[in-house]
């Protein structure tokens, strides 16, 4: 059992919750104003249907990384995986994701059924098939033939998914409806998934060379990577501060709501040592700082918007 926990690798967890957090608690903000109806139901089943999606890519990845010997090149030691070490077999961790497949399938469609039927139909059939978009992404990304993990397309995928389906859409299972406004936060979680992405792809960027893993980052090299990880975790922010402003809060000089933004010193702290790490395996103790950084940010705008307004 030990191993199938670190197989499913927990630090992921927090990154994976931020956008469903994001999304739900504006839903919640927003339905308070207008005298809307927020489902507790509907956030939990979320909240569930997002794990079962990250324990089904992290056991995915294993078994496509471990299958097609990349993780067997990998140089960082503390990375090393199930499948590829052994302690978990292929045969095995295949079942595990055709297992957990099942299982998020079956938690999507509980989901949204609760949040959608019998009155928005239209919406149900649509939302499944985002679900099923949603499995196959997290099993595409390194199992099958052309992985899109393989070609460089890593970042675009979770930018989509971890950023504007996870806040968009979970916005959109409590309100019905969708919002312009929404794609500022969508994009500010969408930008730190692809800076854990992007820290990832660094500090592995020698054993994909020789694996033939093409990620963003080997494509740019490592210098280059470098400044777009910097970008990455310069604007979300910035965003969450747009977001806040075209919905009025500095008219109301309701200052509660940007309590978010005193993460710009820890943000500020965390580049600094970002870029002046010299060698990329060092790079490892940060994945799970930026994820953490990501669920914070959801938890205090969540908070700025329903604690104190």
């Amino acid at each position: 059992m030990t191993d199938w926990i670190k197989a499913a690798r927990l630090r992921t967890l927090p990154l994976s919750l931020s956008g469903i957090i994001m999304g739900a608690f504006i839903a919640k903000w927003r339905l308070y104003r207008e005298g809307g109806i927020w489902d507790w139901k509907i956030f939990a089943l979320a909240l569930l249907v997002t794990l079962l999606y990250q324990i089904l890519s992290n056991y995915a990845n294993d078994y496509g990384d471990g299958v097609k010997g990349t993780d067997a090149k990998r140089i960082n030691e503390a990375e090393a995986r199930a499948v590829a070490s052994g302690k978990i077999t292929a045969k095995q961790m295949k079942n595990a994701v055709i297992l957990f497949s099942a299982l998020s399938f079956i938690a999507t469609i509980a989901l949204l059924y609760v949040a959608f039927i019998p009155e928005y139909m239209n919406e149900f059939y649509i939302f499944i098939g985002l679900g099923l978009a949603s499995i196959l992404a997290a099993i595409g990304y390194t199992v099958g033939k052309k992985p899109y993990g393989y070609m460089g397309l890593g970042d675009i995928f979770v930018f989509i998914f971890f950023g504007l389906v996870s806040v968009c859409g979970s916005y959109f299972l409590f309100t019905k409806t969708f919002s312009w406004d929404m794609l500022l936060p969508g994009t500010a979680v969408g930008m730190m998934s692809m800076a854990v992405l992007n820290l990832n792809n660094m500090r592995d960027i020698e054993s994909d060379k020789l694996s033939g893993k093409n990620s963003f980052a080997l494509r740019i090299g490592f210098k280059n990577a470098m400044i777009y990880e910097m970008i990455l975790l310069n604007l979300p922010l910035i965003l969450i501060l747009a977001f806040l402003g075209i919905n009025g809060f500095f008219e109301q000089q309701n200052y509660y709501a940007f309590i978010v933004m005193i993460l710009m010193f820890p943000l500020t702290k965390l580049r600094r040592s970002i870029m002046s790490v010299k060698e990329p395996k060092e790079l490892d103790q940060y994945l799970k700082q930026v994820g953490i950084m990501t669920f914070i940010m959801a938890i205090l705008t969540a908070a700025g918007l329903n604690l104190f307004n």
